[in-house]
C-alpha cells in the first residue's frame, strides 16, 4: 500500500475546493458590522427636530458647507419659532412634500437674509469626493463628500436631489428662496432640479411620517382643503434642547472602507434573490446609511 503525503499548500487547495464559496456580505450586513470608526456623529447644531401634530417626529441634518446663508436663515427661523404652527401644505406623489407658514403673511425675523444669493453649488476645490465609480446621466462626476451625495463638473460641486434630501422652496428666478418654505424628495430622484434649487440637508429619521400622508389634489400636489394641512407643532435645533432630550444620530463616513464595501455590495448583489446582478449603481440608489447613535 502506498502512502501519499500532502504538502500544506496542496492540502489547503483541496480543502478550499471542497468547501462551498463564501457568500458575500449583503449591504445591510456590511452596515451592521461597520466599526465605530466608520460613523460620524451628526452635530446637534445642524440637527433639526420637527414635531408633527399627529404625533410623528422628523429629524433633519443641515449642510452648511454647501448652502451656508440658507442654512443660517433656517436656524434663525427655527429659533424665532417661525415654523411652529406652520403646516405641510403639499404632497405630490413621487415628487416632494412641502411645508410652510400658513395664514396671513408676516415679516421675516431679524437676521434672516430675505434674498440670498443662489447657493446651488460650491467650489470643488478643497472638497474631497469619493467617486461613485459608475457613470451618471446628469453630471460628469458623482460620488460622496463628507457623507453627502454630490455631483461635479470639476470646477463646481453640488448636492443632488436624492430621496430624503431637503430643499428650499422658491419662486421664479432670480428668487432663490430664503428658507421659510422647505421640501423633501419622496419619489424618484428629480435630478433635473440639481443646481436650480438650494439643497440644505436631508432627513435622517422619520420620513415615513411624511411619505404616508394623503396626496394633494390641487396643482402640483397642493392641498385644496385647509383641513388637509398637517400642522407642525414645533421645530427645534437639537443644540437648543436639554441634553437629556436631544436625539442623537450618526452618518456613515463616505471615506471609510465600510462605505466603499457597502457601495460595491449594492452595485453587485450576489445573494440568492438576484439572478443577474446589475454591476452598476445610480448615485441616489447608494444612500448614505444613517442611524440612531448606539
Amino acid at each position: 500500500m502506498h502512502r501519499y503525503l500532502l504538502t500544506p499548500l496542496l492540502a489547503s487547495v483541496l480543502l478550499a475546493a471542497a468547501s462551498p464559496p463564501a457568500t458575500p456580505a449583503s449591504p445591510a450586513e456590511i452596515v451592521a458590522r461597520a466599526p465605530a470608526a466608520a460613523w460620524r456623529a451628526v452635530d446637534p447644531d445642524n440637527l433639526l427636530v420637527m414635531d408633527l401634530a399627529n404625533g410623528r417626529h422628523v429629524a433633519m441634518e443641515l449642510a452648511p458647507g454647501f448652502a451656508p446663508v440658507h442654512v443660517a436663515n433656517i436656524k434663525a427661523l427655527v429659533r424665532a419659532h417661525w415654523f411652529d404652527g406652520s403646516a405641510v401644505v403639499r404632497v405630490q406623489d413621487n415628487y416632494v412634500v412641502q411645508w410652510a407658514a400658513t395664514g396671513e403673511s408676516r415679516p421675516l425675523p431679524a437676521g434672516v437674509v430675505a434674498h440670498p444669493h443662489a447657493e446651488y453649488d460650491r467650489p470643488a476645490a478643497g472638497l474631497a469626493v469619493r467617486p461613485l465609480g459608475y457613470r451618471d446621466a446628469y453630471a460628469p462626476q458623482v460620488g460622496h463628500a463628507e457623507g453627502w451625495p454630490v455631483a461635479s463638473d470639476g470646477r463646481r460641486t453640488w448636492l443632488t436631489h436624492c430621496y430624503g434630501m431637503l430643499g428650499v422652496g422658491r419662486d421664479m428666478a432670480p428668487d432663490t428662496g430664503n428658507g421659510a418654505e422647505l421640501y423633501t424628495v419622496i419619489g424618484q430622484a428629480p435630478r433635473h432640479l440639481d443646481r436650480n434649487v438650494a439643497l440644505v440637508g436631508r432627513i435622517v429619521d422619520g420620513i415615513e411620517g411624511l411619505t404616508a400622508l394623503p396626496r394633494g389634489t390641487g396643482d402640483l400636489g397642493f392641498y385644496t382643503d385647509p383641513k388637509m394641512d398637517l400642522t407642525i407643532s414645533r421645530v427645534q435645533l437639537a443644540s437648543d434642547m436639554p441634553i437629556a432630550d436631544r436625539p442623537r444620530y450618526q452618518v456613515m463616513r463616505s471615506e471609510s472602507p465600510a462605505f466603499a464595501a457597502y457601495v460595491a455590495a449594492r452595485a453587485n448583489r450576489h445573494d440568492a434573490f438576484f439572478v443577474h446582478p446589475a454591476g452598476a449603481i445610480d448615485l441616489c440608489n447608494a444612500p448614505v446609511p444613517t442611524r440612531r447613535a448606539p
